[in-house]
């Protein structure tokens, strides 16, 4: 429970800095906004395209901050492919130099020393964007398989949760969302040890795939042409995949708890001699 609060506290605390960023949108905001009422449309447009451009840069830096604190969070990741922080900074820069010298008036020296510091003052503060791939070998495990795997899975999972938001069997869907959040309990588990690849790929691969092929397929038909035979195979099928998924759960754990034991016995060895 306390290492719960601590992440959220953590996670509440990132957002609480990434929000001050918005900050600076303020009074640019109502200044556009007074230039239009002023009449100044020449105002208005010059500080219209400063804020779509600082707006811009805000978007990417929240796109890089999700994508930093996700590879932060992963035991294994690739580095990101998109440097949306060094985007975000170039465009804070951009900004800066922008509004200082078009619409500030100031001399350009002066804006070009602003432009300088806003980024410098972005990295300082925020950082970078991961330049490193997490990878290696896992105990005789590629790296690059276990994300490749994972990747996949949680596709499979996410076009089953768009499928779903289709079927109007409530029932049905109530059944296909505990089976999904198994298996999502399952890639954490993989992801928090990713060992658990060797004894968990058969699930991965085959009951997430065929839990996706059949929500396709359901989603293809008119559910009023569905015969109640046919639903009551379907929510037999989905009960059974829950206990499937269950079992896998249960077997992760055992393959954790028989690891521990092969640790003690392998430190008491030691101890003896």
């Amino acid at each position: 429970m306390s290492k719960a609060k601590r992440i959220h506290s953590s996670t509440s605390r990132h957002t609480r800095r990434y929000t001050l960023l918005y900050l600076f949108l303020v009074p640019l905001f109502v200044s556009v906004v007074r230039s239009l009422f002023t009449a100044d449309y020449s105002g208005f447009i010059l500080k219209g395209l400063g804020f779509l451009l600082l707006s811009g840069s805000l978007a990417l830096a929240s796109r890089g901050f999700k994508q930093k604190e996700s590879y932060v969070k992963a035991k294994l990741a690739r580095a990101p492919k998109i440097p949306y922080l060094q985007l975000a900074a170039s465009g804070l820069g951009l900004s800066a130099f922008y509004l200082s010298f078009f619409v500030g008036g100031k001399p350009l020296l002066s804006a070009l020393f602003v432009a300088l510091l806003a980024p410098v003052g972005f990295y300082l503060y925020y950082g970078t964007d991961p330049k490193k791939d997490k990878l290696g070998n896992i105990d005789g495990i590629s790296a690059e398989l276990v994300l490749e795997t994972l990747h996949e899975a949680k596709e499979k999972l996410a076009h089953i949760k768009q499928d779903g938001e289709k079927i109007a069997d409530q029932a049905l869907l109530s059944k296909l969302a505990l089976a999904t959040d198994k298996a999502e309990t399952i890639l954490e588990s993989i992801q928090e040890d990713p060992k658990d690849i060797r004894v968990a790929r058969k699930f991965l691969i085959v009951y997430i795939d065929g839990i996706a092929k059949v929500t396709r397929s359901y989603i293809q038909l008119d559910e009023k042409d569905i015969t109640p035979q046919t639903r009551e195979r379907l929510y037999g099928l989905l009960d059974e995949v829950e206990a499937k998924f269950g079992m896998e759960l249960q077997r992760l754990k055992e393959n954790n708890q028989f690891d521990l034991d092969v640790h003690i016995d392998v430190l008491k060895e030691q101890i003896k001699h």
